[in-house]
């Protein structure tokens, strides 16, 4: 399928291209992906908010961003996902393969939004890192959504995952550009596809279902990755809507979440940048909610 749809929404955040928005999300980059129903742990969030800010209208249920479980109650993702909602939103976790599909499958059988969305997702309290939105060195930028006990376990019940291996503290320093270039990267989400020039500029079509790519390990800083995504090179990447999800890089046999989807450029052809979970700022943060390698 040429450019099917991939990853998480993204939106401007200051000089960088945040992949997440509050209206309707988008997809992976959508060259060279595949649909990805064995990632059963990536899920995406669900967004119960007053959209339009209007108290007259109702909420609107809307897929937002990508995450993936890395507890049978913690789903992480970025905080930028969660952050500057209207007031009174609520956050559902979903690990449907079609989201989308849910949404208005639930739409159409009425009901309050509430019931929309419970019917969709399983809902979670959000927590963000509270240094978020950081710095240049270290943007913070990474949450999670935790489930209680009775919601866990209605989770479990509506979906069977495993939860996703997170790294050692500093492994990707450890083992350094050279080895992590010669290894399997796999970008993951619900995003739109890459841009489509049209008569009123870009736009990103699709997005809501899960899918993979096969990105490329370009560099290594202290908090960010930086991935190739160039089609020429038969390589995928993340767009709009891939936000929070899941960049895994296969070490020792093993399939790690090594980072999440934060920003990239504004047409999703080039670059995904992305947060690594084995730094000490975000393993300071994850170790409120999981217990860590």
């Amino acid at each position: 399928m040429r450019r099917p749809a991939l990853l998480a929404s993204i939106t401007a955040a200051a000089t960088a291209l945040v992949l997440s928005a509050p209206g309707p999300a988008s997809a992976i980059n959508s060259y060279n992906s595949a649909p990805a129903p064995e990632r059963t742990e990536v899920g995406a969030l669900i967004v119960q908010s007053d959209g339009d800010r209007d108290p007259a209208t109702p909420d609107t249920v809307r897929w937002s961003c990508t995450g993936t479980m890395i507890a049978r109650d913690v789903f992480l993702t970025a905080a930028h996902c969660t952050v500057g909602r209207p007031p009174g939103t609520k956050f559902y976790v979903s690990l449907a393969q079609d989201a989308q599909a849910e949404i208005d499958a639930s739409t159409a059988q009425g009901g309050t939004p509430d019931q929309i969305a419970a019917r969709v997702g399983v809902q979670g309290v959000a927590h963000a890192d509270p240094g978020y939105p950081g710095n240049q060195a270290d943007s913070r930028d990474i949450a999670v959504i935790k489930l209680d006990a009775g919601r866990s376990a209605e989770l479990a019940r509506r979906w069977t995952f495993v939860p996703a291996t997170l790294p050692r503290h500093d492994q990707l320093s450890e083992l350094g550009s050279r080895a992590l270039d010669a290894q399997d990267w796999l970008v993951v989400g619900y995003g739109s596809q890459e841009a489509v020039t049209g008569p009123g500029g870009h736009t990103h079509p699709g997005g809501g279902v899960r899918r993979k790519a096969p990105v490329d390990f370009n560099a290594l800083n202290k908090t960010w990755v930086r991935l190739a995504m160039n089609e020429s090179r038969e390589l995928g990447g993340a767009c709009y809507g891939d936000s929070g999800g899941p960049n895994f890089v296969t070490l020792g046999g093993d399939l790690v979440l090594a980072a999440t989807t934060i920003s990239g450029d504004i047409p999703c052809y080039a670059t995904n940048v992305v947060y690594r979970t084995d730094t000490t700022g975000a393993r300071n943060f994850l170790q409120r909610f999981v217990t860590l390698p």
